[in-house]
C-alpha cells in the first residue's frame, strides 16, 4: 500500500511540473498575441492601398497584356508555398495547413499540373524531409515574428520561378497555403492563388468608393511592372503576419487546454492518494487493535 501511495505522489509532482510549463507557455503566448495583432492591423492599410492602386491601373486601362495578369490556358507547373511554424506546442496549427496543402496538391495533380513545393517553417520542412518530399526552397526562423525582408526574400524566389518558362524549371501559377487569423478562438487554413492575378469584371462600385481617374506615364504596363512586385511582397507579408498571429493564438489555446487537463489530472490523482492514505491508516488501526486484543487475551490466560 505504501508503494502505491509513493507512486501516486511521484506522478502528482510530475504533472504539477508539466502544468507549470504549460501555464508559462500560455502566459508567454498571451503577451505576444497582442503585438502580433497590432502588426497585422498595421500592415493592412498599406496592402489595401497597394491593391487599390493595382485595381486602378487594370480598370482604367484597356487591353492590359502583362504576364502577371494573364492566366495560362493550359498550365503545366504550379508553385505551392506552405507557411508553417518553427516551434511546436500549437495544437493542430501545422496539421491543418499541411492537410490543406495535400488537398491542393491532389486537386492540381487531378488537372495534370505538376506541383513545386516551397516551405516556410521548421515544422513543415521536417514534415517534407521525413516523407522524402522534394522542396524547391525552404525558409525558417521567422514564423512568429516575420519581417518585411523575409517576405521580400520569399517573393523574389517565387517571382523568379514565375518569370522562367516551364521547360526551364519555371511555373505557371503560384498558390499560397497559410492560416488566416479570424479571431482569438478561430483560425482557418486557406488557399489563395497569388499569381496570375484574378481579374473580375463588375459594374458595382468598390466598397472603398469609386477608383480615381489616373493618368499613367510612361504607360500602364510600366506602372504595373513597378507595382506588381510590391503587390506580391505585400500579399506575402500579410500572409506571414496572418500565420504568425494564428500560430500564437493556437499555441495559447493549446497550452490553456493542456494546463486545464493537467489540473484535472492532479485532482484525480490527489483523490487517489487520499484513498491510498486512508487505506493505510485504516490498516494501521486494524493492526493496532488486533495486536491489543491479542495482548489482552494473552494476559487473561
Amino acid at each position: 500500500m505504501g508503494a502505491q501511495l509513493r507512486a501516486v505522489r511521484r506522478r502528482i509532482r510530475s504533472v504539477q511540473s508539466t502544468a507549470k510549463i504549460t501555464r508559462a507557455q500560455e502566459l508567454i503566448a498571451s503577451s505576444r498575441i497582442i503585438k502580433a495583432q497590432q502588426r497585422l492591423h498595421a500592415a493592412a492599410p498599406y496592402a489595401r492601398e497597394l491593391t487599390r492602386a493595382v485595381e486602378a491601373v487594370v480598370s482604367r486601362s484597356e487591353n492590359i497584356d502583362h504576364p502577371l495578369t494573364q492566366p495560362i490556358v493550359s498550365p503545366t507547373r504550379a508553385a505551392v508555398l506552405i507557411l508553417t511554424s518553427d516551434r511546436g506546442f500549437c495544437g493542430g496549427f501545422n496539421a491543418n495547413v499541411l492537410r490543406e496543402a495535400q488537398s491542393l496538391r491532389a486537386l492540381l495533380e487531378g488537372r495534370r499540373i505538376e506541383t513545386v513545393t516551397y516551405v516556410a517553417g521548421r515544422k513543415g520542412i521536417g514534415w517534407h524531409r521525413f516523407r522524402g518530399r522534394e522542396m524547391a526552397a525552404e525558409w525558417s526562423g521567422f514564423s512568429d515574428i516575420p519581417g518585411h525582408e523575409n517576405a521580400t526574400e520569399v517573393a523574389s524566389s517565387l517571382l523568379e520561378a514565375f518569370s522562367r518558362p516551364t521547360l526551364e524549371g519555371g511555373v505557371d501559377e503560384i498558390h499560397v497555403v497559410y492560416t488566416q487569423f479570424v479571431s482569438m478562438l478561430t483560425q482557418q487554413a486557406v488557399v489563395h492563388r497569388l499569381l496570375p492575378l484574378e481579374i473580375v469584371q463588375t459594374y458595382e462600385e468598390p466598397p472603398a468608393g469609386p477608383i480615381p481617374m489616373y493618368e499613367f506615364e510612361p504607360s500602364p504596363v510600366d506602372v504595373l511592372n513597378a507595382l506588381l512586385p510590391w503587390y506580391v511582397e505585400s500579399r506575402l507579408f500579410q500572409a506571414l503576419l496572418d500565420s504568425a498571429a494564428s500560430e500564437i493564438a493556437a499555441r495559447r489555446r493549446a497550452m490553456k487546454s493542456a494546463t486545464d487537463n493537467a489540473n484535472e489530472l492532479i485532482e484525480q490523482l490527489s483523490r487517489e492518494a487520499n484513498k491510498a492514505r486512508q487505506a493505510e491508516i485504516t490498516q494501521e488501526i486494524s493492526e493496532i487493535v488486533g495486536g491489543a486484543n491479542a495482548l489482552a487475551d494473552a494476559t487473561r490466560e
